[in-house]
């Protein structure tokens, strides 16, 4: 069994996606680890009850995006950092 990845991504208030969460995306895809992801959440800023805003604030999260790792051995980790996620998990994966 492996890791589940789930990416938490922000839509501003106005509707548009904010710019970090879509330079993220395109470094997954480009490099491939995007098929590694199992879910994609979206956090609405202005619906506090949107999945997204539910996980941030269960998981005290003030980023976006944000990735959750979940581990076969029941251990979740949350990551902040998207290179850092790379490092300790995704580049383990490929």
């Amino acid at each position: 069994m492996t890791v589940k990845i789930t990416l938490v991504k922000k839509v501003l208030a106005d509707g548009s996606p904010c710019k970090k969460c879509i330079d993220v995306l395109q470094r997954l895809e480009k490099s491939g680890h995007i098929k590694h992801i199992e879910r994609i959440v979206e956090a609405h800023e202005n619906d506090p009850n949107s999945e997204g805003m539910q996980l941030a604030q269960s998981l005290q999260v003030d980023k976006a995006p944000f990735f959750i790792v979940d581990h076969p051995d029941g251990q979740q980790v949350v990551y902040t950092v998207y290179f850092k996620l790379v490092q300790e998990v995704l580049k383990h994966l490929s």
